[in-house]
């Protein structure tokens, strides 16, 4: 049997279609390095498809206005990444991030109404200037219930050094279960979040309220004279630490560590922008990391720290060229602990020269260091995400300019993780005290999945504009192959035999196209 003649239109848009593919296949894997080689790609595609067919030009009319429009898209994305990079220069504050799932509750003017708070949730709420708050919770004889409370003065509020928050666990004859948490702006008087905690705690016998029953939480604000008296919003968070299966071994805090400062951190830093929240907080570990910070923001990193691991961490402010004031209090980082309870905090001036803040050498966490009377040892008390919280004064804007200003970040763990101890129960929320991987979905230049935010922080195009470009040229190239199917379908039924000119090529079969063969998707 003689070989089928194959139309040369159908074995033209074959080729054609062969041509266009390969060349959006390698302009895919030209999207690491810029969208100039996606649009360049797409011109040759089409002066290709040009040349292989003659006579469509009605069809290529139409191929021509799809990759204008991809051209258009790909100048549409670098015009969307240019933006992007243009925002996150010109970074200003961002509002405090309160959880998603927070839930909105009403804090009471006395016991007798008290909402109930659950352990393991979030709750968003407000306190006036005079204001002094009841919430209600329901505990058993074993489990250990901490709670914190994060204020946030409203845009436009003024603070004083004294201005704060205080939280207490109270019983129903108002007795104190342990301390009372209380919280200041200080001597920056820059309003921003900062936050207090209590507890009800029942391993020991130096703490009270140790039955099962009704207990209150009161959150207080304090030291209002001069300050605006408009309402703050409050965010409270409720965690329960179960009990232990045996007695503790020892209810004495360990006295004698490793107080040494450890060796100067190596290598290049990393570009990570904090979040705008302890829900949104971005993941740090051992490393050095650099971001961006503008006059009245507060960032929010976390570290992991397992049993037996010790934490150490320093924040350097870059120098500026402009202003020529002083700013006595302009930098400050504080510690926090897997229950948002205070550890310890550092401060440093700013008069545009470079300025560095490192905390003093913390204690191994342990369980044994919630026995001790002082907050840098008695808040190591738990392995999980420990909270660098970094925020610059409003006032650094009038006497050195309105930033972002660098940041750095060192951050070092360590010692040798070792077992905790033996929990009766699970803790509420259940992750509170796990210690979360190395997050490797977390881009080095943003926030956790890559998002671009606009938390300040200098930094190339980096994963997040790579995948922009990426997805963007997958989406266009799709339409393109997409468009060619159809066309190639609709010109072989209209198709008529007719003579192949003399230089058509009269294989008889078809090349198989690249998708076909399981071509990579270009990244």
């Amino acid at each position: 049997m003689g070989r089928r003649r194959v139309s040369w239109h159908g074995r033209a848009l074959a080729a054609a279609a062969v041509a266009l593919c390969a060349t959006l296949a390698a302009a895919g894997q030209a999207a690491a390095v810029g969208t100039h080689t996606v649009v360049a790609g797409t011109h040759t595609a089409v002066a290709d498809t040009q040349s292989t067919v003659a006579g469509t030009r009605s069809t290529m009319a139409g191929t021509r206005s799809t990759v204008a429009g991809t051209r258009s898209t790909v100048a549409g994305t670098r015009s969307t990444v240019a933006g992007t990079r243009s925002t996150v220069a010109a970074a200003t504050p961002t509002p405090y991030a309160f959880a998603e799932d927070a839930t909105t509750v009403k804090g009471t003017a006395d016991t007798t109404d008290s909402v109930r708070l659950e352990p393991g949730k979030t709750y968003k709420s407000s306190i006036g200037g005079d204001g002094k708050l009841y919430y209600r919770l329901e505990l058993d004889t074993t489990s250990n219930a901490y709670v914190s409370a994060t204020v946030v003065p409203r845009p436009g509020t003024t603070v004083s050094y004294s201005d704060g928050v205080k939280v207490s666990v109270q019983d129903g004859n108002s007795r104190r279960c342990s301390f009372s948490g209380t919280a200041h702006f200080g001597a920056s008087q820059s309003p921003h979040p900062i936050t207090a905690w209590a507890s009800r705690e029942t391993s020991g016998d130096q703490y009270a309220c140790q039955t099962a029953g009704t207990y209150y939480v009161v959150v207080e604000r304090s030291g209002t004279t001069g300050s605006s008296a408009g309402d703050w919003d409050l965010e409270l968070n409720y965690v329960s630490e179960p009990g232990l299966k045996k007695a503790a071994g020892s209810t004495n805090a360990p006295e004698v560590w490793n107080s040494a400062s450890p060796d100067a951190l190596a290598g290049n830093p990393k570009h990570r922008r904090g979040g705008a929240g302890f829900t949104t907080a971005s993941s740090l570990e051992q490393g050095i990391w650099q971001d961006g910070i503008s006059p009245g923001q507060t960032l929010f990193y976390k570290v992991p720290v397992d049993w037996g691991q010790q934490l150490y961490a320093s924040a350097d402010l870059g120098s500026s060229s402009r202003g020529n004031g002083y700013v006595g209090t302009a930098l400050v980082m504080s510690l926090y602990n897997p229950v948002r309870g205070f550890v310890d905090d550092v401060g440093s001036g700013y008069d545009g020269s470079q300025r560095s803040a490192t905390l003093d050498p913390l204690p191994p966490v342990a369980y044994e260091n919630r026995y001790a009377l002082n907050d840098r040892v008695s808040g190591m008390r738990f392995a999980g995400s420990y909270y660098l919280v970094v925020h610059l004064a409003a006032q650094v804007a009038d006497k050195i300019g309105d930033g972002p200003f660098g940041l750095t970040l060192r951050v070092r763990v360590g010692g040798t993780a070792r077992t905790g101890p033996a929990y009766a129960g699970r803790a509420e929320p259940r992750d509170a005290f796990d210690v979360p991987a190395a997050d490797s979905d977390e881009a080095a230049d943003g926030t956790a999945g890559g998002a671009i935010g606009t938390g300040g922080g200098g930094g190339g195009d980096g994963n997040g504009t790579m995948k922009l470009v990426a997805v963007g040229g997958i989406g266009t190239g799709s339409v393109l192959v997409l468009a060619l199917g159809v066309w190639t379908v609709v010109a072989r039924r209209r198709a008529v035999p007719v003579p192949a000119p003399e230089d058509a090529d009269t294989a008889s079969a078809p090349v198989p196209a690249p998708w076909e063969r399981g071509a990579p998707r270009g990244w």
